[in-house]
């Protein structure tokens, strides 16, 4: 499954890694099922809808660490059995840190990317979690006990850089100084590359340092996304570690530079074409990792031999970072981390399908050599030169003052020089020396206060950014909120926050938090008003999103573990809150397996919450007068079978003032989302909202043009059409949550050609009689009631559409506006020329689907397209089209050769068949020619008999399935009725012993209706074979 690390010095090409980690709390409660297996570095994966159909990719390094693990008594995950395939972090690090490591002691450039969606173990894998961890810690403790066994062979230098690429801007997460605008510059240097402006880089000599450095990294990372209101799993984390080894007696110098790279979450987004947006897709926010992808892709191209004109390294500053890394100048390792959970399954195969491009890529890796130490050298050939003229000036005796002075000035200028580079590493260290010492002291007194205080810390997003800041609740009245003026207040930023947004009390061991008023504060889901007395692990939420968990006094803890208290808590708790919670969703399932497309919206639910939370909030300070509400598509909604249609989420926007209401894809919100964000900070964060002038409506974030909205769908079964019968009922029209929007009234009317109604008499006992026949039948849509999107907002409009069987485009009523109850009076005829078993097959299993469509004024209505629709003469619509074509092909006789051939060997066949049959028939006939001649007048009156039997019983067979089939559209509009009616969430025990009364009446009336439809159809039916009995011998 592994290949030693060293294997990797010789080789250019960029390592690939996989690893799958295990199911986390959410994919457990939800019981998803595994679709990932590894076999030697082969990894399949399975689609969940579709198990046969499965992808699998290798890969130079598999890592299976789903299962099969324990906790041992140190705290270490390892495998529960020798030689199990589990892979704990020491396994990752041997095949992929060591190599690292042994490549830039070696002089090479070296680099670790991260790369998978969020929430996939990226963060674990690259920094680990308590003693498990991860490969930055291990190699930084590797590397400097490497260079404490070899310093007598050498002097080592270990310089440490830390940054963060957000929105394309570049933020020195260890800098002294206050973050400047825009970001530091990224320039380019002949000799060095790409490299970042003013990026500080702290000398260090231990793994401590850098252990303390990283956790200063994390708290500055932590301390600007609560500033910037920035997603952290949309921003990139570069660390850089330069190694620089001079070894004095071979006067040589090798350095060295590690980029461990934690990319952004790579998830997709399920959009179709249609959800394009009209404003810059991802806007900076996705450029870099977008970027990537296209580099990578490039090079993987290249490495195959095509002809590549342009590598876009240009094209974002990640990418420019990472150009060495890429093609480059280094010895480069990727690890993609997948979830195993069905509900991940588009992700985890878009990442395996990244990894894959990556593992083409070729570099090209040199030892380094250190300008720095050129220079020195340089500078002792210089002197010894100078000291050479120096010493033939003395021997030949002649007076040049001017020229010794000149002579030893430089010579005292290139030794000053050559002290100052041998000095600067001693200054760096004693300076970083004194800055470690100062940290160090900070954290010895937060601990303390560990000990002594409650507080409250941050739960972030990212896991490793929670739990970082702290703000200690000590004894008295304590402000929270933006303003810091006073001794006794403690600072937060965030979306929502007030100056002064609430106060925490601490009196005689007892924490409270009493909300200013019109503040908003939010205890373990449930918004709170006034002074509430906060337990230990309560979970609040001050503002749009800003979520932190109490911890009590000391004495309260009792060693309970917080770690589950996680972001995904806070909002799966908020969600539940709502009425909305993954129980719920799974018992509406039964008792099987739930489906993956419906915890993947709940996921999706929670994971968009603070989203909506965080643009309405924007959109509040803005003074936008747009409100944001989740909502989940096609929860009730079903495709022409009357099967569930793939859940999703949409965001429903309203117009406070106007009432005009957008619905928008998640792809589209979450792109819309990153630029209100720009918007925000440029006009309320950067303080330029007085002066700004506001934006052209084009580039608003918050605004779109309007577009009709799909409102819900009704279902018309054309069962009755394969008899001929017709269909008059009223269908209700349920929009995607399950409202109820309108009633439609509607027919379905078999007609002849010329669409005249047909009549009781054509009505069919056998469906299969339509087979190869014409088939003409009318939709007429009478009336549209109680339209609840006009109720609404009186100056909007609607339209029905609709698509029948193969007709290639989908058709729409004329538009009607500003009425509740509209007249619709829409007939449209369609024709099937010759039908076939397929239509036949379709008109007994299928609904016809009608959509309503909401218009608004502003919006373009929807217009039906005629392409590719073919008429008849009487302009009725062709469906069934494959037969159509040959029934006009047969009659105009066919201008195409292949098509007269055909019909040829049609014709042939069948007057084959009929001669067959003639003869047949003949042989039969002289055989009873002679018994038959004797009763030719009995036979003859009995077939006249017969004849004037046979439609008479036809007729009534119609009739009383006809009266069946609009008694059981009574009976389908009460279990439609039944499977709506539930309880209402606030009600009480009385509200809730109401609610089962009305639905004892409501089963015990579909009961009776459906029993007296089948009593009537089988006395019918009894009566029809009573007479057949009595005239016993006519009927044969």
């Amino acid at each position: 499954m592994r290949a030693r690390g060293m294997e990797m010095a010789s080789k250019d090409c960029v390592q690939v890694a996989v690893r799958v980690r295990p199911f986390n709390k959410r994919e457990r409660d939800a019981g998803s099922r595994c679709i990932i297996s590894i076999t030697s570095n082969n990894i399949s994966i399975q689609d969940p809808r579709n198990p046969q159909n499965s992808r699998t990719f290798t890969f130079d390094y598999t890592y299976w660490s789903h299962s099969g693990f324990s906790r041992n008594k140190d705290g270490l995950f390892v495998s529960e059995e020798t030689g199990g395939r589990y892979a704990d972090q020491a396994s990752v690090f041997l095949d992929l840190g060591q190599g690292i490591h042994d490549n830039a002691l070696l002089g090479y450039n070296a680099t670790l990317l991260a790369y998978g969606q969020t929430g996939s173990g990226k963060s674990y894998s690259m920094v680990g979690y308590g003693p498990n961890k991860g490969l930055i810690p291990t190699l930084c403790d590797r590397l400097f006990q490497s260079i404490k066994s070899m310093q007598d062979s050498r002097q080592c230098q270990v310089f440490f850089s830390m940054l963060e690429i957000y929105n394309e801007q570049v933020l020195d997460l260890l800098s002294k100084t206050s973050r400047s605008a825009g970001g530091l510059r990224v320039r380019e240097d002949q000799q060095r590359g790409f490299y970042v402006e003013g990026l500080r880089r702290v000398p260090c000599d231990c793994a401590a340092q850098v252990e303390q450095l990283m956790e200063q990294g994390t708290r500055t990372r932590t301390t600007v996304a609560t500033h910037m209101n920035a997603n952290s799993s949309r921003s990139h984390m570069l660390i850089i570690i330069q190694l620089k080894q001079i070894f004095s007696k071979e006067c040589i110098t090798k350095q060295s530079n590690i980029y461990l790279v934690d990319l952004a979450g790579s998830e997709r987004q399920r959009s179709s074409g249609s959800e394009a947006d009209r404003l810059k897709e991802g806007t900076a926010i996705n450029l870099s990792l977008t970027t990537l992808g296209n580099v990578i892709s490039a090079l993987a191209d290249m490495a195959l031999g095509k002809k590549v004109v342009h590598i876009p390294y240009r094209d974002s500053v990640l990418t420019k970072l990472l150009q060495s890394a890429l093609g480059g100048n280094s010895r480069t390792v990727m690890i993609a981390t997948l979830s195993p959970a069905d509900i991940c399954y588009e992700e985890s195969l878009s990442t395996l399908r990244y990894a894959e491009r990556a593992k083409r890529i070729q570099n090209k890796a040199v030892v380094n050599e250190s300008p720095t130490e050129r220079l020195v050298k340089e500078l002792k050939a210089e002197n010894a030169k100078l000291v050479l003229r120096l010493s033939r000036l003395g021997q030949e005796g002649r007076k040049a003052d001017d020229e010794t002075k000149e002579l030893r000035r430089l010579l005292t200028h290139n030794e000053l020089q050559i002290r100052a580079i041998q000095t600067l590493w001693e200054q760096h260290l004693q300076e970083a020396l004194k800055d470690w010492e100062n940290q160090y002291a900070t954290i010895t007194q937060e601990r303390r206060m560990m000990q002594m205080h409650p507080y409250i810390m941050n739960i972030n997003e990212d896991a490793q950014l929670s739990g970082v800041v702290k703000l200690f609740i000590q004894e008295g009245e304590w402000d929270i909120g933006l303003a810091d003026n006073s001794p006794r207040s403690l600072c937060i930023r965030g979306l929502g926050i007030q100056d002064k947004h609430a106060v925490f009390s601490n009196q005689q061991r007892r924490v409270s938090i009493t909300p200013v008023a019109g503040s908003k504060v939010i205890v373990n889901g449930v918004p709170v008003s006034k002074r509430i007395e906060l337990q230990h692990l309560d979970r609040l939420v001050l503002g749009s999103n800003s979520t932190y968990l109490f911890i009590g006094f000391p004495s309260e803890r009792s060693g309970m573990d917080w770690s589950r208290y996680d972001y995904d808590y806070f909002q799966s708790e908020l969600a539940a809150a709502e009425g909305f919670h993954i129980q719920s969703l799974c018992d509406d399932q039964g008792p099987h397996q739930p489906d993956p497309s419906l915890l993947a919206v709940f996921y999706d639910y929670i994971k968009l919450m603070p989203m909506v939370t965080e643009a309405n909030q924007m959109s509040k300070e803005l003074k936008k007068g747009v409100e944001f509400k989740l909502e989940i598509k096609n929860l009730a909604m079903s495709d022409s079978k009357g099967h569930d249609l793939e859940k999703d989420i949409a965001v429903r926007v309203t117009s406070v003032e106007s009432k005009q209401v957008w619905m928008w894809s998640k792809a589209k919100f979450v792109n819309r989302k990153f630029l209100m964000e720009e918007v925000y900070q440029q006009q309320v964060v950067g303080g330029e909202g007085a002066d700004r002038a506001p934006l052209p409506r084009d580039r608003d974030p918050f605004w779109d043009p309007l577009e009709p909205l799909h409102l819900g769908s009704a279902h018309l079964w054309l069962q009755s059409l394969a008899f001929r019968i017709p269909l008059e009922e009223q269908v209700d029209v349920v929009g995607p949550e399950g409202t109820e929007e309108a009633i439609l009234q509607a027919q379905l009317v078999p007609c002849s050609p010329t669409g005249l109604p047909l009549g009781e008499d054509d009505i069919l006992i056998d469906p299969s009689e339509l087979l190869g026949k014409r088939l003409d039948f009318q939709l007429v849509l009478d009336q549209c009631c109680g339209l609840r999107w006009v109720k609404e907002a009186r100056n909007r409009g609607v339209q029905i559409g609709f698509q029948v069987f193969d007709c290639p485009q989908p058709l729409y009523t004329p538009a009607v506006w500003h009425n509740v109850n509209p007249l619709l009076d829409h007939r449209i005829q369609f024709t099937a020329l010759r039908t076939s078993q397929e239509l036949l097959n379709f008109l007994q299993s299928n609904a016809l689907v009608l959509e309503l469509w909401g218009l608004q004024e502003g919006c373009s209505e929807l217009v039906s397209s005629m392409d590719g629709v073919k008429m008849t003469q009487e302009d009725s619509i062709i469906i069934d089209k494959i037969n159509a074509s040959e029934h006009l092909t047969a009659e105009t006789g066919g201008s195409d050769l292949s098509s007269s051939l055909r019909a040829l060997h049609q014709d042939l066949e069948q007057l084959r068949n009929s001669n067959a049959a003639l003869r047949k028939e003949n042989s039969a006939l002289r055989e009873q020619l002679n018994s038959a001649r004797n009763g030719v007048e009995n036979n003859r009156g009995r077939q006249e008999r017969r004849g004037s039997l046979r439609p008479s019983c036809d007729a009534e067979f119609a009739k009383a399935l006809k009266v069946f089939y609009h008694s059981m559209t009574s009976v389908r509009g009460q279990l439609q009725r039944l499977r709506r009616h539930k309880p209402s969430e606030e009600a009480d025990m009385l509200g809730l012993r109401l609610f089962v009364d009305e639905h004892t009446y409501l089963l015990k009336d579909f009961s009776e209706q459906l029993e007296q439809c089948v009593t009537t159809l089988k006395q019918d039916v009894a009566a029809i074979v009573r007479r057949k009995r009595e005239k016993s011998g006519i009927w044969s």
